[in-house]
C-alpha cells in the first residue's frame, strides 16, 4: 500500500524564481527538466532528501484554480493491488498510466476534492537515483 509521501506539486508564476529559492536558499537539489516539443522547460523536480521531491509547473495564465498547489503525491509499493484495494474500500480511483518520469501513476481526490497522485517506481523512473529501493 502507501509507503510515504513522494511530492508535492505547485505552480508558480516564475520558475526560475521559485528554482532559486528552493535550491539556493534551502538547500534542494535539481534532479531533472519537463521539457516540451520546442525544447523549452516548463517544469522541474527538486529533490529535498530521502525520497522526497517538490515539483515546480510555470503557471500557463495567471494563478491556478485552487491557488498554486496542485497535487500530493503518495509513494506505494505495488500500484497495482493498491488501486484493486481502495477500490474495493470504494474508492474512485483512475486507470493506471505510464507518466512522463517513467513511473506508474492512478489518480484520486480526498473528500474535499484535492488531487491525489499514487506513483510506483519503475527501475526507469527518472527518480531511481535519488532513492533508496531496496
Amino acid at each position: 500500500m502507501i509507503t510515504g509521501l513522494a511530492h508535492l506539486c505547485f505552480t508558480t508564476r516564475d520558475l526560475d524564481s521559485a528554482i532559486s529559492f528552493y535550491c539556493d536558499k534551502l538547500g534542494f537539489r535539481p534532479a531533472f527538466d519537463f521539457v516540451n516539443a520546442e525544447g523549452e522547460r516548463f517544469g522541474v523536480y527538486l529533490h529535498i532528501g530521502g525520497q522526497a521531491f517538490i515539483e515546480l509547473f510555470q503557471q500557463k495564465n495567471g494563478n491556478a484554480p485552487g491557488g498554486n498547489y496542485q497535487h500530493m503525491c503518495l509513494e506505494v509499493d505495488d500500484i497495482r493491488s493498491t488501486v484493486e484495494q481502495l477500490r474495493q474500500d470504494g474508492v474512485e480511483v483512475g486507470e493506471i498510466t505510464l507518466g512522463s518520469d517513467n513511473s506508474w501513476q492512478a489518480w484520486l481526490q480526498d473528500p474535499d476534492g484535492n488531487k491525489i497522485e499514487l506513483h510506483g517506481y519503475t527501475p526507469e523512473s527518472k527518480q531511481t537515483r535519488y532513492l533508496d529501493l531496496g
